[in-house]
């Protein structure tokens, strides 16, 4: 039984949302001319959703899934039967989703759903496969800790949420990693994998009706019992501007300097979002311009806007010089505060440009059906509305030079304020001077 069918059309994406008898969410977005597509599943859990003594379960059931299924009771089995469709399949893990994808040629689709519910639904989870899995966990932490240009954004989301789940590092930690057993991940899944918490995606060369069929036909065994979920909701407590140091012997020192800000929903996102392209979304972006053209201090310098449901940020990332970090970080500085208090004035020109950046990017990351897939699902996860990229479009235009003065003032403030550094250094004194 199919049920509260809705249809938005975006040019040749016909999206449509479906819910199922069992409370499962399907979403189409059919793309014609297209020989291929991508089938995802969402749920909506991850790392800020976990107990302390097992962070890091959600990135470990992600690799769990791939290790053996009731029908194919192997990761070698698995892997034969998305080999045999010459199709790429992979999974990822957030702060709050978790997601697995099998992306194949079209007339491949229901080989796809047949693997990809059987992996999702009905995981082994061989106690010994769990043990030799930590190993390759713990040994993938490491690679993280050994790469600061990833591990700043660890570092970074420590200091802006500390006190909270949300600050937790998404693969956990070896203690943690090394103590989770089957019977957590049994009772993991009864928490969080039911019905309406999770959602089946499907973009590309497909017929909606078939697609609807194969959901039934695949992933009908779903529960729809929904427990009760204790929810650790973040709350900003700025009183004052906050560093962290995290001492490692490298020949580059990394660093994001960021300011704390507002969630998913936050009616300003799209201002925000020009506001972080005016100050380092591209090679003409202005911190781009004054940090690495004319003072030669860093190769790669961005600015990005990172979100959850109820608080996020923007962020400027740099990777520089041990040596002339501090200049560095006192041109972030300087130029962000400087276009808050509108002491470096946005221009239409430069307003148009940051724009047209977004827009741009967005239409060259939705000609491929993973993105696709997950700028729909992502959104009906998570919003009360799920938009489709016309209206995007249409709400970047509408943007003025006001409004992203207003979310600049809103955004940039010493109490807002936080740095956090990797790189040789043995304590955070240096840099207090930037956060007074």
């Amino acid at each position: 039984m199919i049920e509260n069918s809705s249809t938005i059309l975006y040019r040749i994406m016909n999206y449509k949302f479906h819910r199922l008898g069992s409370g499962l969410r399907v979403i189409t977005v059919p793309m014609p001319n297209l020989g291929s597509a991508t089938l995802a599943v969402w749920v909506k859990i991850g790392s800020r959703n976990e107990e302390k003594r097992v962070n890091g379960i959600s990135h470990f059931l992600e690799h769990m899934v791939f290790k053996g299924s009731r029908k194919r009771p192997s990761a070698k089995k698995i892997s034969e039967a998305v080999d045999s469709i010459g199709g790429e399949f992979n999974a990822a893990t957030g702060k709050d989703w978790t997601n697995f994808y099998i992306k194949a040629r079209n007339g491949a689709i229901e080989t796809a759903f047949d693997v990809l519910s059987d992996m999702v639904i009905n995981p082994l989870l061989d106690p010994d496969e769990i043990e030799r899995e930590k190993g390759v966990i713990v040994e993938e932490i490491a690679m993280y800790e050994d790469t600061p240009i990833i591990k700043i954004g660890d570092v970074f989301e420590q200091l802006a949420f500390s006190g909270n789940p949300l600050g937790w590092d998404i693969a956990g930690n070896e203690k943690s990693v090394r103590s989770t057993k089957k019977s957590d991940f049994v009772s993991y899944r009864k928490k969080y994998y039911y019905a309406d918490n999770i959602i089946v995606a499907v973009a590309g060369g497909i017929n909606t009706d078939s697609v609807l069929n194969l959901a039934q036909k695949y992933f009908s065994a779903i529960g729809n019992i929904k427990p009760d979920i204790k929810k650790n909701e973040f709350k900003i407590n700025a009183k004052a501007p906050k560093i962290r140091l995290h001492p490692q012997k490298k020949e580059q020192a990394h660093f994001i300097l960021g300011f704390l800000g507002d969630g998913r929903e936050y009616k300003g996102r799209f201002a925000q979002g020009v506001l972080s392209a005016i100050l380092g979304g591209g090679m003409s972006s202005r911190l781009f311009i004054e940090v690495r053209e004319r003072r030669g201090l860093a190769y790669a310098v961005k600015t990005s806007m990172e979100r959850y449901t109820e608080t996020g940020y923007l962020g400027t990332y740099v990777g520089v010089d041990p040596e002339k970090i501090d200049e560095a970080v006192k041109v972030i500085i300087d130029q962000s505060f400087g276009l808050a208090g509108n002491k470096y004035k946005i221009s239409g020109r430069e307003l148009k440009k940051a724009k047209e950046y977004l827009k741009g990017h967005l239409a060259l990351a939705l000609e491929d059906t993973k993105n696709v897939n997950a700028f729909f699902a992502e959104q009906t996860l998570f919003l009360k509305e799920t938009i489709t990229p016309d209206k995007v479009y249409k709400k970047i235009d509408e943007v003025g030079v006001k409004d992203v003065l207003f979310e600049a003032k809103k955004l940039i403030t010493q109490e807002n304020m936080r740095l956090a550094v990797i790189g040789p250094y043995s304590d955070d004194e240096r840099f207090r001077r930037f956060v007074k």
